[in-house]
């Protein structure tokens, strides 16, 4: 299975930036080349803080710039998000029984999660017990596969100065409620902290970010106010399959200098 990842796309208003860039541009060239390149791909997953302020009219910008994509698109709330304008512009995209952004796919390689961490008026993220039942359900129904699960806010400490206080704010029961689920999980991906990151948890559950679409944080762990920065557009590819689970950046732009040699053997 290929599936396209993309996260915090930050749209505005089209003409308007964020941090003095423009998340329009960027997801569009974005857009545009998965189109190109991955029109074999099975689903596009964009991990949330899909629009800056939550406007119902970036929410219909967004709807444009997907509207070419050729395979299943799955959407997540983040922190930027509002739920009704979001609601409102995807009235058709899944939701659990409480309205919440959530829903699973299962495929020949495991159940996927797709996971609802957003709270109003809050830049950390929730997972609480009415989306913990729904969670309960969605484990209990997944076969004997390893389940691959998308959110919004890290479930994990990731160690980032800037996103102590606002990461997901569960006490852990999220990441435990996963470890204790019997067949596995394959990976947590997750968006939020703007920059490329993977890891382990203590549990044993492999994890990764991917790195925001359009503005990013210059790295430093230890900063409290880290720096924005431009750059292409980004997304990434990942690969679950016979070979287990793999990410892959890709970045939009890039010039080609000289073609590498085909090698023939060991």
């Amino acid at each position: 299975m290929k599936i396209i990842h993309l996260t915090d796309t930050h749209l505005m208003p089209s003409g308007i930036l964020a941090n003095g860039i423009d998340p329009e541009q960027k997801l569009r060239s974005a857009i545009t080349d998965i189109c190109a390149r991955h029109s074999d791909a099975d689903l596009l997953v964009i991990t949330g803080d899909l629009c800056n302020h939550g406007d119902a009219e970036a929410y219909a910008l967004l709807r444009d710039i997907l509207a070419p994509v050729p395979f299943p698109v799955r959407l997540m709330l983040g922190n930027h998000d509002r739920r009704p304008e979001f609601i409102a512009a995807f009235p058709d995209h899944p939701q659990d029984g409480n309205g919440y952004i959530q829903s699973f796919m299962d495929t020949d390689h495991g159940r996927l999660l797709f996971l609802d961490t957003h709270a109003e008026g809050m830049s950390g993220g929730v997972y609480d017990a009415p989306r913990l039942d729904w969670l309960e359900m969605a484990l209990a129904g997944a076969g004997a596969l390893p389940v691959t699960v998308f959110l919004h806010h890290p479930p994990v400490n990731d160690g980032i100065r800037h996103f102590r206080n606002i990461s997901l704010h569960d006490d852990g029961a999220l990441l435990s409620r996963l470890a204790a689920h019997p067949a596995g999980v394959r990976h947590v991906i997750f968006g939020h902290i703007h920059m490329p990151m993977v890891g382990t948890s203590p549990e044993g559950i492999p994890y990764s970010s991917g790195q925001s679409c359009t503005h990013r944080f210059i790295t430093d762990i230890d900063l409290p106010d880290p720096w924005w920065t431009d750059g292409n557009a980004v997304y990434r590819i990942l690969m679950i399959d016979d070979l287990g689970f793999r990410a892959f950046g890709a970045e939009v732009g890039e010039r080609p200098m000289t073609r590498a040699r085909i090698c023939a053997g060991p």
